[in-house]
C-alpha cells in the first residue's frame, strides 16, 4: 500500500557480590556452587536461533535463574555466536555446521553444555506461505487480500505470538501490527528525545495508521529471528497529528491484523526523516503531547527481510494464474532471498531498476507515469483517458472501473534508468458483475488512480516477481529493482 544514581549502582554491585559469595566483611549470603546451562547438548540447524538459560545452585541448595547475570561465550564463533547484549543474553545463532561448547560464567564458576549445528532443515526454510482470501486471512468482503503469518516476540523471547491476517505489501516498508493482535507481548519503546518514538503512515487510498515504534524479535517463515523496530498500531496513543487524524482504530476497521512491508527499500522513510523533524511520519510523544521528530535510520521501522543473516538481498512473490472471472481463494509463496538457494533463482527475467522511491516508469494509452508493483493494492489502479472504454462504476463503487465487456489492455514498463522496457497485457472486467459471483480473487479488476500506475495484486497472478533490496546484490544486479 502506498503506502543511574550512585546509590543504585552500589546496590547492584552488592547484590552481585553476594551472589558469587565473595563479599567483604559481615555476614555472607549463600555462595554460588554451580551453573547449569539448558537445554543440554542441543542441536540447532544453521540459520536458526535459540535462547539458553543459566540456573545457579547455591551453598544452601537454593537455585536461581541467572541468565541475565552470567557472561555467555561460544568456543567457536565460526559455528555459533551467542549474545551478551541486554535483553537478548543467551540468544545463540547457528552460523555453520559443526560443534561448539556454550559457556556461562559468573565469578569463578562456569557452566557448560554442548551444541551441535546441522545443515539448514530444508530449502523451504526461506518460504513463507501466502494465501489470497485463504486460510491465513480473516473472513470479510476484502477482495484480493494477500495474507501471510508472522511470529513476533519480546526481545528476550520470553513471549511470542504468531499473527495471521498480515497483509503482504511490497509497496511499503516494515512490520506494523495492531496492539489488539499482540496482547501478551511487552515490547520496549524506541526512545525519541524525552518521549517515545511514534509513527504516522499514510496510504494512497486515504487510510492511515498511527502508533508507537517498539523493538521486537521477528520471525519470517523458518528464518532466524531478527531484531527490528516495528510499529504497534494504536490510534489512542498520545494525540493524533493531522496527517493521521483518520487513523484506523481496529483490525476490523482496516480489514487486517497488520501489514508486512517488504518492498525494495530498507527503512520506511530514509534520510528524509533522519535530518528533518517536520517529516510528517515520525513524532516524539511525551504523555499526550506529540511533536515532529527526526529519526536515525536504525530507529526507523525496518524492512525485516533486509535484516536476515543470509537471505537479505530481496524476495520473490510467486502466485499461480487466475482466469477471467476469478476463483474463491488462491495459495502461493513468498520466497526470501534472491539466488541464495536452489528455490529462489529466476531464469532470464526482465529487471527494472527503480528510483529512490521504489518506482519505475509505466506508459499506458500514451500517458507516461510512475509505476510500482504492489501486493498491498487489491486491483490495478491507473489513470485512464478514455472513459468510453473504461467507464468508472456508478456510486457507491466509484473506486473501480466497470466496462460493459471485458477489455484486453496493454501497458509498457520501463526501468528508471530508461531501459529495459517490457510490454504487459492485462484484462479488466466489470467489478459489479464479478461481485455477483461467489469468487473473491480476481485477475481482472482495477480502478482510477491519481498517483501513478499501481500494479496491484492482479499483476502478480501467474508470475514470479522479485524485489531486489537497495544496495544489496544478486545475480540480477544491485537493488533497488523489480524483476519478473
Amino acid at each position: 500500500m502506498r503506502s543511574v544514581k550512585l546509590s543504585l549502582a552500589l546496590a547492584v554491585v552488592a547484590v552481585l557480590v553476594a551472589l558469587v559469595g565473595c563479599g567483604g566483611g559481615g555476614k555472607k549470603g549463600p555462595a554460588l556452587t554451580s551453573i547449569t546451562v539448558t537445554p543440554t547438548n542441543s542441536t540447532l540447524s544453521v540459520g536458526t536461533t535459540w535462547r539458553f538459560t543459566a540456573t545457579g545452585t547455591y551453598s544452601d541448595n537454593s537455585t536461581r535463574d541467572i541468565t541475565n547475570l552470567v557472561s555467555w561465550s561460544s568456543s567457536s564463533e565460526a559455528v555459533a555466536t551467542i549474545s551478551n547484549a541486554s535483553g537478548t543474553k543467551g540468544l545463540i545463532t547457528a552460523v555453520s555446521v559443526g560443534t561448539a561448547t556454550v559457556r556461562a560464567t559468573l565469578g569463578a564458576v562456569t557452566g557448560t553444555t554442548g551444541l551441535t549445528t546441522t545443515p539448514a532443515s530444508s530449502p523451504t526454510a526461506n518460504v513463507m506461505p501466502l494465501t489470497v482470501n485463504g486460510s491465513l486471512c480473516s473472513t470479510g468482503s476484502y477482495l484480493n487480500k494477500a495474507c501471510v503469518s508472522v511470529t513476533i516476540c519480546n526481545p528476550d523471547l520470553s513471549a511470542c505470538q504468531t499473527v495471521n491476517d498480515i497483509l503482504l505489501d511490497t509497496g511499503s516498508y516494515g512490520l506494523r501490527v495492531f496492539q489488539q493482535a499482540i496482547p501478551s507481548l511487552t515490547l520496549p519503546p524506541v526512545a525519541s528525545g524525552a518521549g517515545s518514538l511514534t509513527g504516522c503512515v499514510q496510504f494512497a487510498d486515504g487510510s492511515s495508521l498511527w502508533g508507537p515504534i517498539r523493538t521486537a524479535m521477528v520471525k519470517l517463515g523458518n528464518e532466524p529471528y531478527v531484531s527490528v523496530p516495528i510499529q504497534v498500531i494504536n490510534s489512542s496513543f498520545g494525540s493524533l497529528p493531522l496527517p493521521c487524524s483518520n487513523a484506523d482504530p481496529t483490525p476490523v476497521s482496516s480489514g487486517f491484523a497488520g501489514i508486512l512491508g517488504v518492498g525494495v527499500l530498507k527503512e520506511d522513510c530514509g534520510l528524509g526523516c533522519a535530518f528533518n523533524a517536520a517529516n510528517g511520519v515520525y513524532y516524539s510523544c511525551n504523555g499526550t503531547t506529540c511533536v515532529g521528530a527526526s529519526v536515525p535510520l536504525t530507529d526507523q521501522v525496518q524492512n525485516p527481510v533486509a535484516a536476515l543473516p543470509v537471505d537479505h538481498n530481496g524476495l520473490i512473490v510467486s502466485l499461480p494464474s487466475v482466469p477471467v472471472g476469478g476463483v474463491p481463494s488462491l495459495d502461493g509463496s513468498v520466497i526470501l532471498g534472491i539466488g541464495t538457494s536452489t528455490n529462489n533463482t529466476l531464469s532470464g527475467p526482465v529487471v527494472l531498476k527503480t528510483d529512490a522511491a521504489g518506482d519505475f516508469t509505466t506508459v499506458y494509452n500514451g500517458v507516461t507515469t510512475n509505476g510500482f508493483a504492489d501486493t498491498g493494492s487489491n486491483g490495478l489502479f491507473f489513470p485512464d483517458t478514455n472513459p468510453s472504454v473504461l467507464p468508472v462504476c456508478p456510486s457507491p463503487s466509484t473506486d473501480w472501473y466497470c466496462p460493459p465487456v471485458t477489455r484486453s489492455l496493454l501497458a509498457t514498463n520501463v526501468g528508471a534508468t530508461g531501459s529495459p522496457s517490457s510490454a504487459v497485457s492485462f484484462n479488466l472486467s466489470n467489478v459489479n458483475t464479478l461481485l455477483s459471483s461467489p469468487n473473491r480473487v480476481f485477475s481482472d479488476i482495477g480502478g482510477p488512480s491519481g498517483f501513478g500506475f499501481d500494479w496491484g495484486l492482479p499483476f502478480f497472478m501467474g508470475r514470479n516477481v522479485a524485489f531486489g533490496i537497495e544496495d544489496e546484490t544478486s545475480a540480477l544486479g544491485t537493488g533497488p529493482y523489480v524483476a519478473y
